[in-house]
């Protein structure tokens, strides 16, 4: 009786709350999401901390009662009975975190199996401990999205008109600007109070230092080959350290690798992944970067514009239910795109120029790839910091805010 009286109002309380919150940001996924709750008893929504998550879900289904798992006592009261817990929640609920209590995916198998009008939707920023056990217990039984930090549209919505370097500084998190949240107070908290927690709680880490030492470190390599060998040597540990390290990071939506494209036509490409963050605004504040006036001295500032712009590709294709099938190109004589997305038997090269001002040379590297492969370049790309909008030598220069609306997915 009492677990069904603490079910009931705290999913009412939850609920009140949600119905409070002021300046809700349309998501640019909400299609794709409803298009999938309609498909399918559970829905998985993962992604960064902090991305949104919680908040789209009680937007899009707040008629469910909802639990945190982060709640210790919450928790406890789920994991004690959780036969009980799905009972008098038959028709369905939001789950966040559900990472904290994996075992409870496989009573929510049998729950749907049972009961053809539940719906659940389910939470986890840490994708690696939370889609193992989905597609494990709940193959045919969920859709999984990705949610990542806002867009640009997203963010215009709210903040519209902010130059390349306010973007970066400020970064995408939703809390800033539908809050107003100071840009590297918020990120100091997300590193402390997420990035390290998160990592802590998966691998042992006998000298925090180090870590963040190693955390400065990549920030500075935002955009370049990843290379563990360098930054073992840097900061003190093994390789293997490295590797586990980043391999954590990479669960937990923090950074990615950005696989190299490579096929049998040109056996000379590099085949090392680059790295990239997720959220440009933690590597701002990882770099000691304080307002966006520093950006425009800052001789990391042409990798900062690129990462920012790859995100916007890499959202684009998870808000619309897609797989990021983005990869770069470089061969071992220094010839580059920083971004190939393959289309079937297509390419579609995109050079990324922080520059607000179009020099021809911008199509070098999109030409020498067009000679590569002269019949399998679909379209291509040219996104640069101007206003100017031209195709330019067979290339599409557009500004760097419109790559949703231009850059062609499929």
């Amino acid at each position: 009786m009492l677990f069904t009286i603490y079910i009931i109002i705290f999913g009412q309380i939850c609920n009140l709350t949600e119905k409070m919150t002021k300046n809700y940001i349309q998501r640019e996924i909400t299609n794709e999401t409803l298009a999938c709750a309609k498909e399918y008893p559970i829905l998985t929504i993962s992604g960064p901390r902090q991305s949104g998550k919680t908040t789209l879900a009680k937007h899009l289904f707040g008629e469910l009662p909802y639990y945190n798992l982060e709640s210790p006592d919450t928790l406890d009261l789920i994991l004690n009975d959780p036969r009980a817990f799905l009972e008098q929640n038959q028709e369905g609920a939001i789950i966040d975190e559900i990472q904290r209590a994996p075992e409870l995916i496989s009573y929510l198998q049998v729950t749907v199996d049972e009961n053809k009008r539940s719906r659940f939707i389910i939470t986890g920023s840490n994708q690696f401990s939370l889609l193992e056990k989905v597609t494990q217990s709940l193959a045919g039984r969920t859709a999984i999205l990705k949610l990542l930090p806002l867009s640009f549209d997203e963010i215009s919505s709210l903040k519209p008109n902010l130059s390349a370097d306010q973007l970066i500084f400020a970064g995408s998190l939703p809390s800033i600007y539908s809050e107003g949240r100071e840009p590297t107070r918020s990120y100091r908290n997300y590193y402390e109070t997420y990035v390290e927690r998160d990592v802590r709680s998966l691998i042992n880490i006998k000298d925090i230092s180090l870590f963040r030492k190693f955390m400065k470190l990549c920030a500075g390599r935002t955009g370049q080959i990843f290379n563990a060998s360098q930054l073992a040597n840097e900061t003190g540990v093994s390789v293997n350290t490295i590797k586990s390290w980043v391999s954590v990071l990479e669960t937990s939506f923090i950074v990615y690798l950005l696989p190299p494209w490579y096929d049998n036509i040109n056996k000379r490409l590099v085949k090392s992944p680059k790295l990239y963050f997720y959220e440009i605004g933690l590597v701002t504040y990882l770099l000691g970067i304080t307002n966006p006036d520093q950006l425009q001295r800052d001789p990391l500032r042409g990798g900062l514009f690129e990462n920012l712009v790859i995100n916007e590709l890499v959202k684009k294709h998870y808000n619309s239910g897609m797989d990021a099938n983005v990869f770069f190109f470089r061969d071992k004589h220094g010839n580059e795109i920083d971004l190939l997305m393959p289309r079937g038997n297509k390419l579609i090269p995109v050079e990324i120029k922080s520059s607000q001002t179009y020099h021809k040379e911008f199509n070098k590297n999109i030409n020498y790839i067009k000679k590569i492969y002269p019949d399998r370049i679909k379209k291509s790309y040219l996104v640069y910091g101007g206003v100017q909008e031209q195709i330019t030598e067979g290339n599409n220069l557009i500004n760097f805010l419109n790559i949703s609306k231009q850059i062609e997915l499929i």
